[in-house]
């Protein structure tokens, strides 16, 4: 049995139904599912995602990933997305690993590792998502992280160990330069970063792209160049996207009718909340929510 298949053999124990589920290692997630999904929107954390069978696309702006079990899928920057699981059956259910990435931890290990000359002197890649090959000693990882779900007496100890172990796995491999990103605190992503967070907390209000920048510390036309170059979109996509999320979840967690939810994120015209919703969710907001009631697991995994 290959390291993969011992992996597959692994979620389908730990994942037995339908949809995510939590672990006691931190911040590590798994997920099954026995048939492609709808498309899900959700903000997408800075993450090391693994598939064991399946295949997903995420979409972010206009640009698409897709990933399988030959390769592994990496984000660096809070964005929202878009993802759909394109291929799943009952017989090869989609089963994936993914656990939050740690930019404190990241530092530490370029430092540790002495990786840091190496690192800055690569080529800057300024995408905050990309894919990368998997290797059998990422498998090889990822397998004994998830077999600790067998013994969580030995978590506390050994899931450091090994999320160490993946992130150096990671860090001197072609994306390393792309996962160094997270953890430098100058730089083009930490610039955008300022200026996501700073979106993130006044999504509901309007602002001028010359605040954003200041609040960046570059320039206009700078911002624009690298948060597109990083996120796919522009700060005036980001935010409409960041606001019709949380229009969605309002609307069907805390059951708001749809002007409400439209004018509590910040639209004065139901009209075009409605045009927006529409376009991004493929639905207006009533028969977009009564879908997803319908399938509540669609809204687990992006």
């Amino acid at each position: 049995m290959s390291t993969r298949e011992a992996l597959a053999a692994l979620i389908e124990r730990f994942a037995p139904g339908e949809g995510p589920v939590d672990t006691c290692c931190p911040r590590v997630n798994l997920y099954r599912l026995h048939a492609p999904s709808e498309p899900s929107h959700a903000l997408h954390d800075p993450a090391f995602c693994v598939l064991a069978q399946g295949r997903k696309r995420v979409i972010v702006g206009d640009a698409a990933h897709e990933y399988d079990e030959r390769n592994f899928f990496l984000s660096s920057i809070d964005v929202p997305v878009t993802g759909q699981v394109i291929e799943a059956s009952p017989e090869q259910p989609y089963l994936s690993f993914r656990i939050v990435l740690d930019a404190n931890l990241i530092s530490e290990m370029i430092m540790e590792s002495g990786l840091a000359a190496r690192l800055d002197a690569a080529a800057p890649l300024v995408g905050g998502m990309s894919v990368g090959a998997m290797t059998p000693q990422l498998f090889d990882a990822v397998c004994r992280m998830v077999s600790l779900l067998d013994t969580p007496e030995d978590v506390a100890i050994m899931a450091p160990l090994i999320e160490r172990e993946i992130l150096y796995r990671l860090l001197t491999g072609p994306q390393g330069p792309r996962l160094a990103q997270i953890a430098r605190r100058d730089g083009r992503l930490r610039q955008i970063n300022r200026a996501i967070g700073w979106i993130r907390k006044n999504f509901d209000q309007p602002f001028s792209i010359e605040v954003l920048a200041e609040e960046a510390r570059m320039s206009t036309s700078a911002l624009h160049q690298h948060f597109k170059a990083v996120t796919s979109l522009s700060p005036l996509q980001y935010q409409k996207q960041l606001r019709l999320q949380e229009a969605r979840r309002l609307i069907l967690v805390q059951r708001l009718d749809a002007a409400t939810a439209g004018h509590t994120v910040g639209y004065d015209s139901p009209s075009q909340f409605s045009r927006e919703y529409a376009r991004l969710f493929g639905a207006p907001p009533l028969r977009d929510v009564a879908r997803l009631r319908e399938q509540p697991e669609q809204m687990a995994e992006a």
